[in-house]
């Protein structure tokens, strides 16, 4: 049976409302993962996975995880005309249902391509790739209308710049979209505070503890969000398995969320599930804390999973999670009782999500995943 769509935001929309819910735009690998390894290969040795994967990786991590929460997502990429680009537009538009009319296919350029290595916890990577042929403000043109864009704050593609041409989120800005942004680690260690002038165009700011910290010079994080929330509207730092906090000053709202326990196994991509259910939580216009335990869960659920944006839960993930920790009450202890306050809110919208909803892709190198793209095989079983 093919997966059933649930749209968080159905009763929102209106005839002539934006087209999109998020729009994105970066780079796409194809990631190929090998998990269950015992130990990393020594020189001139071989040795055997247990498992892999294979999915589209880089910004399609973002992209698959707020389609999979109902969000109508656009993704502007460049894609290569080889097998690899074939597969990953391929996954992506078919089985994930992204819209990719600002992507682009390039004769004779290759598909990024990394390979990552899971041993226990901890994973190792190694990637080939080549700049996109053209940049991505002059490939996407005017960007489709939509209620919020995700980007990276980067000095190379700075936002706001007084003088010279707007790139591609300023004018989605422009046009209404509100800009969400993260930040990515700095391999220079300098760490300039001047990149955060950047915020005064973006409704929110949504970096890690260890980020934070770096391009605030605070000590704390909490220090550190207190720092962020001074230049824009909804500050947010996240903080591993310790949860995340967050002030919205739209809303005079603070708020800390502790992370769900879980045992994590890989955590590629689950800052990007989190940024995705914190959007969502926020187009919805839920309270603050709501918003933080949803990103907070969805992001738990994805790193007890390995393969980055298979590991992305949907909509039947949460509906199976929240019954699980329902049906657990009758013996819970402290904790039960606490996942049933903090996660209450998710009484009002899990008795309408479809039984048949999206739940995360299982499958490994293979043209389907179980998100209702193909039928199985007889005979053959999920690696």
């Amino acid at each position: 049976m093919s997966a059933q769509a649930y749209d968080p935001l159905a009763g929102r929309r209106t005839p002539d409302g934006p087209q999109f819910d998020v729009f994105l735009a970066g780079t796409v690998f194809l990631d190929i993962i090998f998990t269950g390894l015992p130990a990393m290969p020594a020189a001139g040795t071989e040795i055997w996975a247990e498992g892999m994967g294979s999915c589209p990786g880089g910004i399609a991590n973002l992209a698959i995880a707020t389609s999979r929460l109902g969000l109508r997502t656009s993704l502007a990429a460049a894609f290569g005309d080889d097998d690899y680009g074939d597969f990953c537009w391929r996954t992506l538009e078919e089985q994930e249902s992204i819209e990719l009319s600002r992507s682009r296919r390039f004769e004779h350029w290759h598909s990024p391509v990394t390979v990552s290595m899971a041993v226990e916890r901890d994973r190792s990577m190694v990637t080939h790739g080549h700049p996109p042929p053209m940049p991505m403000s002059e490939m996407i043109g005017a960007p489709p209308r939509s209620r919020a864009v995700i980007v990276s704050l980067s000095p190379d593609e700075p936002l706001g710049a007084p003088g010279g041409s707007p790139g591609w989120a300023d004018l989605a800005h422009r046009d209404g979209a509100l800009i969400f942004a993260d930040v990515g680690w700095d391999p220079s260690g300098a760490w300039p505070r001047s990149l955060l002038d950047q915020l005064s165009v973006c409704h929110a700011f949504m970096p890690n503890a260890t980020e934070a910290m770096a391009y605030t010079g605070a000590d704390t994080p909490r220090d550190a969000l207190y720092a962020i929330a001074d230049k824009v509207p909804l500050a947010v730092v996240t903080d591993g398995a310790n949860g995340a906090m967050a002030i919205d000053a739209t809303s005079g709202e603070e708020a800390f969320v502790p992370a769900p326990r879980v045992t994590a196994l890989d955590p590629t991509g689950a800052g990007d599930v989190f940024g995705a259910a914190f959007v969502l939580g926020t187009l919805c216009g839920w309270p603050l804390d709501d918003r933080l335990a949803f990103a907070g869960v969805c992001a738990a659920l994805a790193v007890q999973q390995f393969g980055g944006s298979l590991a992305a839960p949907g909509w039947g993930d949460i509906a199976d999670w929240w019954h699980d920790v329902r049906e657990s009450a009758a013996h819970g202890g402290a904790y039960t009782s606490s996942l049933l306050r903090r996660y209450a809110f998710l009484d009002r919208l899990v008795p309408t999500v479809p039984v048949g909803a999206v739940r995360r892709a299982a499958a490994t190198i293979a043209r389907y995943a179980d998100v209702g793209m193909g039928p199985p095989v007889p005979g053959k079983q999920p690696e």
